[in-house]
């Protein structure tokens, strides 16, 4: 059965993670504030950052920056990181 949360990234009521994503408070936050639909987004952004700046995790302070990104961007507090990424031209 799923769940419903008003999202605070997207500022609307949708489907909630199944569980918290990360142990500790920030998984918890993360659970009962964010849908699945910006999860993804999360996703999909962290991607990029690890690809992009080369990230390690098994490092313990890029993993640290992680979190950090992933605090402003459902929680803001700052400027993300930006990323060189560019999205694909529609076909036209």
């Amino acid at each position: 059965m799923s769940r419903t949360v008003h999202c605070v990234k997207l500022g609307i009521d949708a489907e909630g993670l199944d569980r918290p994503p990360l142990p500790g408070a920030m998984g918890q936050r993360v659970f009962e504030q964010v849908s699945k639909q910006a999860w993804q987004q999360w996703i999909q952004h962290q991607t990029r950052l690890i690809n992009e700046y080369r990230l390690n995790l098994a490092d313990a302070a890029a993993r640290k920056q992680l979190t950090e990104e992933m605090e402003k961007f459902f929680f803001g507090g700052g400027e993300l990181a930006q990323t060189g990424y560019v999205p694909p031209k529609e076909p036209g």
